[in-house]
């Protein structure tokens, strides 16, 4: 194809605007709203014919659209109904449903403000551990454990299993020594899975001897340390053993595969669950040791449900009851706190009985410090401090059952009787942990007397200063009494010698200060925490209470330039020496400003500290450290530079900004957002003047351009530099810096050619020319606006940026190069028009500056030929059968663009459309309805007065099928 002249058509924008503008319609919504749901009402009669089915009338209204079949059989599917008949695993499925929403419906009946045993489990088991060797008696099962043949008589199977009962106590067991604590807990989670699998294979008497055997492993105290862990390990199998009894025995009740209701009555239990039921219990009271039989008891309680409605409430007393007998307080005490935790389960409404329960705990309160458990204590080594803690876990659950909705009244009356046993302080704190926060807060001074009559040799009174701190922490003291209640305990808390007493108690008051008090208060307590924890170092060994500090100080004191005022904050920070831990405490301060800091900032005070904390952030940052790391930190900084304002001071706002540049240089997102920042300062400066720059805002402006193009050449990212050099060119032409504008367009231009192949996004490469392109085309859009420089030559940076495109590298497979190439040609064409469409203020574009000079448009319409005569040359190119779909698509997008922007009266320019027409469809790649749609605009454009010959052109365009 020979080279074609390009003729641009003559384009008034202000009347093409006018007519493309959208009818404006007044139209009245009434209470319709985009938003507002869609209701559907629906009322008719509908009869069915159906088997199984009556006449009904449906009335719905409903938000959704509703399934009509699921509506017509009511939510029931007679073929899942048939097959459930038939098959016994739907019939199970539906037992573990219902099964299900009734244990649901039983652990909501005390709250889901009740705190459950699981949220302690773990902290128990992880607390009280041992080094020392462990023993434990394992049952050894016999052939006789194994279930009947079928065909055997039932007095003969019933024999058999109470000769097995016997077999237990005969001494069928094995006891394995020298465990380690994590082999002991692996043989108790072997007990628990022997325990399903015999009841699964129908070996209940083995099932019973399983769970016999292991609650007496709670009858030995020989490593009393690790008694609270053996409990939890132990009870759980109980708790096992308690569900599969129970859920048996309600299986039982199935009538006609409906399960019970979820509050059924005693008469709804046929007479063979029942007997089952009975038969568990007599066989519980054949055990003869008092502990397996409490505790098994214990663990099916439920189960009373079957058998009379006042079950459960006789069986709680005589449980307590039995307790009296087990003569170690410790294996007492948590014996009382499993009847407690049960109780809870199965009947919270039984309180009197949990309150006997604990009121049997105070009578044999004394027992602790009785002959019998100092020599056990000496005989192991352990010291009173360490054995009363092994108390806290039960009692502070009985106590948080006895207190759970409890009222004033007997919350008071706990009180009082703690204060008659001579206020024991193992009983307080458990009070303290268990009562309600704000019982605890409104008698504050009450409890202060109790802590001070205390005795401290069991038990430290900074444990109780702390239980007291965590309830203030959650409730409010009457006012009256807050400082002095700061006042005692601070004086027993600064008189600690241990600085990991001193630091758990202080971490805990730090909060009720800050809550309560002004920064005074708190600069006190910080002065005082640094003086304790400076020696030594100690600050080393507690980082986490330190931090804690830190994160409850800047909760409640917020207001940053308070915050700074406190004298002992910053030296407070100087503690954290720990390179990691420093950084992290930086980080919630940052997070802290950017919540809660509302209004901009120049306080010296609070840019001095934050920029102080952010260097600390930035400096952490190393070879190693990780993208996601760098990328918070980056936000953070950024989110404090952007909330800097030094208001119309514009020259000390730019001197911040050459300081953060220096101190933040190894994080590439804050050198972007600074410069975006320096590019806004001088937009607003420019706004300030309102575009009339004096010589001093002339200077300043043209210091805030040499600010961005010293810095963008030290970012890593490419298309970053690239965005960054146009935006900051757009500044500076908005601001009719015309030189310093060229420069960036330059830079730009000259960095094309580096643009590699292949770009890291997300940590994936991706091909980079659909980028390039979008930036070109951004390009192209500014270049319209920019004014030749007069010593440099007609459309120099055009040129040299067609230069740049020619000579760079493109993919076989890509057709990039001719779409930038057709992209020229629209910003060529709009450079021809008389008026442009859009200008910059104060700038004069080239259509002012040569005024459709003849000579500047022979250039304009030069570079047109050569670019079509680069994209006719590219359309042989994909003349052949692989590439034949990407001619046709090139073919029409050329042919869209001459017609938007080429003058067809052109002869030849209207003959080169055409041929584009005709190869966009030669061989049947073209979208027909697309063909169709650009063929009737050309028809509907024709018949405006300048675009008459249009309809030549139209008559001239075959549809040709893809046959």
């Amino acid at each position: 194809m020979a080279a074609f002249p390009w003729h641009a058509r003559s384009r008034n924008y202000v009347s093409e605007s006018d007519v493309c503008k959208l009818e404006s319609v007044p139209l009245d919504f009434g209470d319709y709203h985009p938003l507002k749901p869609i209701t559907v009402t629906e009322s008719k009669t509908k009869k069915m014919s159906r088997k199984g089915s009556t006449s009904s009338t449906s009335s719905s209204s409903s938000s959704s659209m509703m399934d009509p079949l699921s509506s017509v059989l009511d939510g029931t599917d007679p073929l899942s109904l048939f097959a459930a008949a038939a098959d016994p695993v739907i019939t199970t499925a539906t037992m573990d449903n219902t099964r299900k929403k009734r244990d649901k419906d039983d652990s909501s009946a005390v709250g889901s403000d009740f705190e459950p045993w699981s949220s302690k489990r773990g902290e128990i088991l992880a607390r009280y551990t041992t080094t020392e060797k462990l023993s434990i008696n394992l049952y050894m099962g016999s052939e006789k454990g194994k279930a009947t043949a079928t065909g055997s008589a039932v007095s003969e199977k019933v024999r058999t299993r109470l000769e097995e009962l016997d077999d237990l106590e005969e001494g069928s067991q094995k006891e394995l020594l020298n465990l380690t604590q994590q082999d002991y807990m692996n043989r108790i989670e072997e007990l628990n899975q022997s325990l399903k699998d015999a009841w699964s294979s129908d070996q209940k008497v083995k099932a019973l001897k399983i769970v016999i055997q292991c609650s007496k492993l709670l009858s030995d105290t020989t490593v009393i340390q690790f008694y609270p862990s053996k409990f939890v390990l132990i009870t759980d199998i109980l708790d096992t053993f308690g569900k599969l009894v129970y859920e048996r025995i309600l299986s039982m009740c199935m009538d006609n595969r409906v399960s019970l209701s979820d509050n059924f009555s005693p008469e709804s239990v046929n007479d063979t669950a029942k007997e089952t039921c009975l038969n568990w219990f007599f066989k519980i009271a054949s055990i003869r040791e008092l502990i397996p039989r409490f505790y098994v008891e214990a663990a099916i309680l439920k189960c009373n449900k079957f058998l009379s409605k006042t079950g459960i409430s006789e069986c709680l007393p005589r449980l307590t009851s039995m307790i009296r007998g087990i003569g170690d307080p410790l294996v007492a005490v948590y014996a009382r706190a499993y009847l407690c935790r049960v109780g809870m389960e199965v009947a919270p409404q039984l309180k009197e009985s949990l309150n006997k329960n604990f009121f049997d705990f105070l009578l044999t309160f004394k027992q602790i410090h009785g002959d019998t458990v100092q020599n056990q204590l000496i005989v192991q080594c352990v010291e009173i401090p360490l054995y009363l803690t092994l108390y806290s876990p039960a009692i502070d659950w009985i106590l948080q059952c006895i207190a759970y909705r409890a009222p004033e009244v007997l919350l008071t009356e706990m009180m009082e009787r703690c204060k008659k046993l001579g206020n024991n302080a193992l009983l307080l704190n458990s009070v303290m942990s268990a009562f309600r926060a704000e019982f605890i807060a409104a008698r504050s001074m009450d409890f202060i007397g109790m802590i001070k009559e205390c005795d401290e040799s069991g038990f430290p009174k900074h444990l109780l200063f702390r239980s007291l701190g965590l309830n203030l922490a959650l409730a409010d003291p009457p006012e009256n009494d807050r400082l002095q209640i700061l006042n005692e305990a601070w004086k027993v808390i600064t008189k600690l010698k241990n600085p990991q007493d001193y630091i758990n108690c202080a971490e805990v008051w730090v909060e009720y200060t800050c809550r309560h008090f002004k920064k005074r208060e708190v600069n006190t307590v910080l002065a005082d925490i640094i003086k304790h924890m400076t020696p030594d170092r100690a600050f080393e060994d507690a980082y986490p209470q330190l931090q804690s500090i830190i994160q409850k100080v800047i909760t409640y004191i917020y207001d940053f330039s308070l915050l700074f005022s406190v004298e002992k904050f910053l030296p407070f920070l100087d503690m954290f020496q720990k390179e990691n831990v420093r950084v992290e405490v930086c980080k919630c301060i940052m997070e802290s400003f950017i919540k809660h800091q509302q209004e901009s900032t120049k306080d010296p005070v609070i840019l001095n500290a934050l920029l102080h904390i952010c260097k600390t952030m930035h400096d952490s940052v190393n070879a190693l450290t990780l993208e996601d790391e760098k990328r918070m930190l980056a936000s953070l900084i950024n989110g404090f530079i952007k909330m800097v304002s030094f208001g119309r001071d514009f020259e000390q706002q730019l001197s911040f900004y050459v300081e953060a540049r220096s101190m933040f240089c190894n994080l590439e997102p804050v050198l972007v957002q600074l410069i975006h920042s320096v590019n806004q300062l001088a937009m607003e400066t420019r706004k300030v003047m309102k575009g009339n720059h004096s010589r001093k805002t002339a200077a300043f402006v043209r210091a805030c351009v040499a600010f961005c193009f010293i810095t963008i050449p030290s970012l890593s990212s490419i298309f970053t530099r690239l965005n960054l050099y146009l935006h900051s060119g757009q500044v500076a032409l908005a601001n009719q810096c015309l030189s310093q504008a060229d420069a960036f367009f330059k830079a730009a231009v000259s960095l094309v050619p580096e643009v590699p192949k292949m770009i890291s996004i997300d940590g994936k490469m991706r091909p980079s020319d659909a980028f390039l392109l979008e930036f070109l085309c951004n390009f192209f859009s500014t270049l319209l606006v920019v004014p030749d420089h007069p010593e440099q030559g007609v459309l120099f940076l055009v040129r040299g940026l067609l230069n740049v495109i020619q000579d760079y590298t493109w993919e076989d497979n890509s057709d990039d190069k001719v779409r930038i190439y057709t992209n020229v040609l629209h910003l060529l064409s709009a450079m021809t028009q008389e008026t442009y469409i859009y200008h910059v203020d104060k700038v004069d574009s080239n259509d002012t500056l040569y005024g459709g000079d003849s000579k500047f448009l022979a250039e304009i319409n030069k570079l047109c030929e050569t670019v079509i005569a680069q994209i006719l040359d590219h359309l042989k190119t994909l003349g052949k059968e692989e590439t034949l779909k990407r001619q046709s698509q090139l073919a029409l997008y050329l042919f869209n663009t001459i017609l938007a922007h080429g003058d067809l009266r052109n002869n030849k320019l209207n003959q080169l459309s055409v041929n584009l027409w005709n190869l966009a469809q030669k061989h049947g790649f073209a979208d027909t309805k697309t063909m169709v749609k650009t063929l009737e605009y050309i028809r509907r454009r024709s018949k405006q007065p300048e675009m008459s010959h249009f309809a030549d052109l139209a008559l001239r365009l075959p549809l040709q099928s893809r046959t």
